[in-house]
């Protein structure tokens, strides 16, 4: 077996660079480059750990699958094309999204855009040591999770994308772009390969698009269109079911390798978990990402209060501060963990501070119009 050894490799700067600086003698950049990258931390012999996993993993995680036949399907909540009255659906999905405020089309068009990104995500759990699909048609648990799971993502992004064409309140041109942007940069979410550090993103990042649109359910009621509430209800629905299928991963991991699980959760921790969107560039904004998180602090669709309330949920569910038998390390990485929640909430202060702060920006999803970040 070849071994994997830690690597560490430097790239380039997460600033942007123009696409009209492309000439036909350089060669094509991504857009936002990453300076800093480190592969491969788990040391080789724990991929057996997960090799012994699979058939718990054939067992428990595959049973968070549906099959095809008893998924929804974005044309079910879209007006239908074959039918006489197509164009009365049109005109009355664009009534009522007449009715939503251009914050909430912003974070939006934003969560459309990072399900949209779905491509990236898969390969990402590729790249993870121990539990990548090898073959692209691989029969193992972890293998048949990853290609479901992306084909149940996939109809987010879909559905979400033909709403949004459908109003006729965005920019569609620029958010094609963007989407192009985020693809061809990639995201860093810091799991260096390592499947202790993938899952443990994995947890999070999916109680926090959950959360996410259950909030843009909930404003898109209070706004007066009910058919998207509907429609961020049913996501929020998927990602809850995917929530728990990632957070069982790492609870097993908790019960059959304790130190080293709970050494990953400190270490996810301190580097923060990034939303799979921070790379996210429409050609014109070097600061978007920023700038449509701080529209989502401020309508309350996703919050530096979430983020605390996912951390401390995850320590409870995992009885994190009920481990025993740990190294040194880990008794210190448990004690990390468990003590973080209220320096979480002294964040959450700032975040609320510079929410209330009259900074305004153009958003060119919603045709340069400004909006207070």
């Amino acid at each position: 077996m070849l071994l994997k050894l830690p690597k560490i490799s430097m790239a380039y700067s997460t600033s942007a660079s123009r696409p009209e600086s492309l000439t036909a003698d350089k060669r094509y950049r991504p857009a936002k480059q990453v300076h800093f990258q480190k592969t491969h931390s788990m040391p080789p012999h724990k991929a057996e750990v997960f090799k012994s996993l699979e058939s718990w993993a054939e067992n428990n995680l595959l049973a968070h699958l549906k099959p095809v036949e008893k998924c929804w399907q974005p044309q079910e909540f879209l007006p239908q094309p074959d039918s006489e009255g197509f164009y009365e659906q049109v005109k009355e999905l664009r009534e009522r999204s007449n009715q939503l405020s251009d914050d909430y089309l912003v974070v939006l068009v934003g969560d459309m855009i990072t399900e949209e990104a779905v491509p990236t995500y898969q390969s990402m759990l590729n790249s993870l040591d121990g539990v990548e699909d090898e073959t692209g048609v691989s029969l193992t648990p972890w293998a048949i999770w990853t290609r479901a799971w992306t084909a149940e993502e996939n109809r987010h992004g879909d559905l979400l994308n033909k709403y949004l064409y459908l109003t006729g309140r965005v920019d569609m041109k620029k958010i094609e772009k963007t989407i192009q942007y985020l693809i061809s940069s990639g995201m860093d979410p810091k799991f260096e390969n390592n499947p202790y550090l993938g899952f443990m993103y994995t947890s999070f990042q999916e109680r926090a698009t959950f959360i996410s649109h259950g909030n843009t359910a909930r404003l898109a009621k209070q706004q007066g269109d009910v058919k998207l509430a509907q429609i961020c209800g049913t996501i929020a629905a998927d990602e809850k079911r995917h929530e728990t299928a990632y957070v069982e991963i790492v609870e097993k991991l908790f019960e059959v390798d304790p130190d080293a699980t709970v050494l990953a959760f400190a270490d996810m921790m301190r580097k923060r978990v990034q939303m799979p969107a921070h790379l996210v560039y429409d050609g014109e904004d070097d600061n978007l990402f920023k700038n449509y998180s701080g529209v989502a602090q401020r309508i309350g669709v996703y919050t530096a209060r979430d983020y605390a309330d996912i951390l401390e949920f995850l320590v409870r569910r995992w009885k994190v501060e009920k481990l025993t038998g740990l190294s040194g390390e880990g008794r210190r990485a448990q004690d990390f963990v468990c003590g973080l929640g209220s320096r979480f909430r002294k964040l959450e202060e700032r975040a609320q501070e510079r929410a209330n702060k009259e900074v305004t920006v153009p958003f060119s999803w919603i045709f340069g119009r400004q909006l207070k970040v």
